[in-house]
């Protein structure tokens, strides 16, 4: 089979797919074979071979041990390449592969939704797959790159997130009941981190309604980057009388928010209230 000539032959999704090729035919395994190693369906390995769905990582260590990496293919190496390049619109890649990466402290407001950076799998999932006329391909492919930008708060030295939120999206319902017990659960658990600081906002907090936006404070001396959001597209930028005005914004908004330890409070009540 080959590969649909709308994909990219360089991206690692393709290569994860030619070598997983590749390698089955070399070991004279059949796609039912591997699946059957997988756990999935020989359906879902030819679609990984055509690069039409997104591997798991649980799908790349499996593939690693079956063929020991053999001539070098790492696929877990491949998989990280995967999520490390973000699936959605092109104008947010700039910030999800150069500013929120190497960003020293990052400040977010979002009057909306979990921030993504926050958000467990099922409630991204929940999310993208309301998108219109989403693909369930490219379902998987957000949900990989939405959980790829999270690793930066495993870094040895992650950057310090403020976060602010507000109250009602702890009862905005994203799913089911599980999804947004799992949800507030993680984040009562992130906010433990040294580096993380959640703030839930008063719901009454006017100079919040204009949109979510987050804020980079880079190193070595690059200017402050911000992004502000919108539904049909994002704005990332280091002007002057941009940036001002979105840090104006967000004072205006943190004069709205509850202390740490009651906002956390807040959040270990409503998850009691997803029952």
């Amino acid at each position: 089979m080959s590969v649909a000539p709308s994909l990219d032959p360089g991206s690692p999704r393709v290569r994860f797919g030619a070598e997983l090729r590749r390698l089955r035919e070399t070991a004279q395994l059949s796609q039912a074979a591997v699946a059957a190693r997988l756990g999935c369906t020989q359906t879902q390995v030819s679609r990984l071979e055509m690069a039409t769905r997104t591997p798991s990582r649980s799908d790349a260590e499996k593939l690693d041990r079956l063929f020991g990496e053999a001539d070098g293919v790492s696929f877990t190496g491949l998989y990280q390449r995967i999520v490390s390049r973000p699936g959605g619109p092109v104008w947010f890649r700039s910030w999800a592969e150069e500013i929120e990466p190497t960003a020293l402290v990052l400040r977010s407001w979002d009057p909306l939704l979990v921030p993504g950076l926050l958000q467990t799998e099922a409630y991204a999932r929940c999310l993208f797959s309301r998108e219109p006329r989403i693909t369930l391909e490219e379902v998987d492919e957000r949900v990989a790159a939405r959980m790829g930008r999270q690793q930066i708060l495993d870094r040895d030295a992650p950057p310090l997130i403020l976060v602010l939120m507000d109250a009602g999206v702890l009862r905005r319902r994203v799913g089911d009941q599980e999804v947004m017990r799992e949800q507030l659960g993680h984040l009562l658990e992130v906010a433990q981190r040294p580096a993380v600081s959640i703030q839930v906002v008063d719901p009454e907090c006017l100079p919040g309604l204009a949109g979510a936006f987050m804020i980079a404070e880079l190193p070595n001396g690059h200017p402050v980057t911000v992004h502000a959001d919108s539904p049909a597209q994002g704005q990332v930028s280091t002007d002057p009388d941009i940036v001002t005005a979105i840090q104006n914004r967000y004072e205006a908004v943190r004069l709205w928010a509850y202390p740490e330890r009651i906002s956390l409070k807040m959040i270990e009540d409503v998850k009691r209230e997803w029952t």
